[in-house]
């Protein structure tokens, strides 16, 4: 069900069930929905504390997708690559989670 390959870009990719895709495509088009409301409010001179909360709104979306990409990360990729032996795997969950928590 996982595959993981050398991409240009980040190293690794990932094949994610239909379920956990159609999740995440869900979320960011939510997210997508949200910031285009949000310059839509700048556009028409709304009140900065109104534009201040859907901006919150957005972080707190922003999080909770994070908190589940990470979430099916280590359930997934993680556990595998331990099993497997790669336990560099584990260095790099660290520093993501200090980039993460900036």
């Amino acid at each position: 069900m996982e595959k993981i390959e050398e991409n240009c870009c980040s190293h690794k990719t990932k094949e994610r069930s239909e379920k956990e895709y159609k999740d995440l495509i869900h979320r960011l088009n939510r997210i997508e929905g949200q910031i285009r409301g949000i310059k839509g409010m700048v556009e028409k001179d709304a009140y900065c504390t109104d534009i201040l909360i859907q901006v919150a709104a957005v972080n707190a979306a922003l999080n909770s997708f994070n908190k589940v990409l990470l979430a099916n990360h280590i359930k997934t990729c993680v556990i595998k690559d331990i099993k497997e032996g790669r336990e560099e795997t584990v260095e790099e969950l660290l520093d993501t989670l200090q980039k993460l928590m900036k």
